[in-house]
């Protein structure tokens, strides 16, 4: 059997190739832990994962191993808010009405979960048996992001011949008298890649039913997102949008230049799965010289917002793969699509974030999705 190549600065090489020609391959491709040590994010714990396409990615250790700065080419694909990667001892979750979770908005993927997301509010805690607990508070898209993951994997390994950087963590959202889950999170990325997959297993280790429900808040930033910038879905009707949209009228598929005081306008959209099980979306800039591409199992996130937060200095879209509709907790409580995890049981979730680079590759994502549906103008 042949060696395995990799696209190395536009060379094809195998590894013992590229071997003779540096003495270590992490000068082109690599992964290491790091601890940022400076203002809000002194103590956090991370992993700097790079590879030989130009994909460089931050793995949020301490942030419920979410993803944080993310780069191709020196170009920054994850929108930085300005709040900083905060440690997670500066998180106050239950202040400025729940709207706290907004001081810890920050990079490319931050999720909501595990027991909750998006809004919040009082809701049924009786279940749990604790009778001084009879509710419980919850802010916006729940506690998740404030917990430190405990590292499992952090290596280079090899899958079907070829080299993949896989990290590997769990999650505990627990406490006395409630909820018990664990998020156990696998992210990979080819040593020539510019995809990003990620397998998310949520388990209930507690012994009594509890409610989970899960949102990826996928925020793409400048230059990624410029004015011209399109989104591209397979939509077959918007099922709710903010009342921000009537007011201001900005288009959910064609994006603007940043606007002075723009209020935030979130679409939640039906979408059409592929042939193969999953949802699909892009962001494709204007001359089609580059973009974003996120596909993911339909089954485990039915649901989607597009999120447009496209004011001056916050300029970013947020796409939102979610288990529920954006009314959230109590009224999935109410017309029974919530989900209960029984102990031992489990939801799966995969999905996957991928660079695209020239008019090929963001012609070739846009015929997949429209192969699978149209949408709305």
């Amino acid at each position: 059997m042949s060696e395995h190549e990799y696209e190395v600065f536009g060379q094809r090489l195998t590894l013992p190739e590229l071997r003779r020609r540096t003495g270590d391959t992490a000068s082109v491709a690599g992964i290491r832990s790091v601890v940022l040590d400076n203002g809000v994010e002194r103590g956090v714990r991370a992993l700097e994962l790079r590879t030989s396409a130009g994909l460089e990615l931050e793995i949020l250790v301490d942030r419920a191993f979410d993803l944080g700065s993310a780069r191709f080419g020196g170009a920054p694909l994850g929108w930085r808010s300005g709040n900083g990667f905060r440690h997670p001892g500066l998180h106050e979750h239950s202040d400025e009405g729940g709207l706290s979770w907004l001081r810890a908005l920050d990079g490319l993927l931050v999720t909501g979960g595990l027991d909750h997301a998006l809004f919040g509010g009082e809701v049924d805690a009786a279940r749990y048996n604790y009778p001084p607990k009879q509710s419980v508070s919850h802010g916006l898209h729940g506690r998740l992001t404030a917990i430190p993951a405990r590292l499992l994997e952090a290596a280079e390994v090899v899958v079907d011949g070829a080299v993949v950087f896989r990290a590997r963590a769990e999650v505990i959202q627990a406490t006395s008298f409630g909820e018990h889950l664990r998020l156990t999170r696998t992210i990979e990325v080819d040593f020539d890649g510019r995809e990003i997959r990620l397998h998310d297993v949520v388990d209930n280790l507690g012994f009594e039913p509890t409610p989970h429900m899960f949102l990826y808040h996928l925020n793409i930033g400048w230059p990624f997102v410029d004015e011209g910038t399109e989104f591209v879905a397979a939509v077959s009707k918007h099922l709710w949008t903010s009342p921000s949209v009537a007011e201001q009228g900005v288009s959910y598929r064609t994006l603007p230049a940043p606007i002075r005081g723009f209020v935030e306008q979130v679409f939640e959209h039906e979408l059409i799965a592929g042939d193969d099980g999953l949802h699909r979306v892009a962001l494709i800039a204007a001359d089609a010289s580059r973009g974003v591409e996120v596909s993911w199992t339909a089954a485990g996130m039915p649901h989607f917002f597009e999120w447009q937060n496209l004011r001056d200095g916050q300029y970013a879209v947020g796409l939102e793969p979610s288990t529920n509709h954006v009314a959230g907790d109590q009224a999935a409580r109410d017309d029974g699509t919530m989900t209960w995890l029984e102990h031992g049981e489990s939801r799966e979730y995969r999905t996957s974030i991928r660079v695209l680079q020239g008019a090929a590759e963001t012609g070739a994502a846009r015929d997949r999705i429209r192969r699978t549906g149209d949408q709305p103008d």
